[in-house]
């Protein structure tokens, strides 16, 4: 693994190690979910829930796909969905 490899996975770990982002990649890692699911689900306001998205977006951990008007979100980094089902592997 290269230097450039081993600096976007240790990226990727910063920005899931937020509880939020955990929930919601958690989340996501069950099925697609749109925002207002999301929003839902966690309890957060619309720009918090908007916030952590778009980090997670920014990285490419997830990936929204429009449908009209709302979005819908998956999960679309491999690494990423592999630290998912290790750390939530007994839940």
């Amino acid at each position: 693994m290269n230097q450039e490899e081993i600096m976007r996975r240790a990226e990727i770990l910063k920005v899931m190690a937020h509880p939020h982002r955990l929930m919601i990649l958690n989340g996501l890692h069950k099925s697609r979910c749109k925002v207002g699911d999301i929003q839902k689900k966690i309890g957060l306001s619309q720009s918090g829930l908007s916030q952590h998205l778009s980090k997670m977006r920014d990285i490419g951990i997830i990936i929204g796909e429009r449908s009209g008007k709302e979005i819908c979100y998956r999960i679309s980094d491999d690494f990423a969905l592999e630290i998912l089902k290790i750390s939530f592997r007994d839940c």
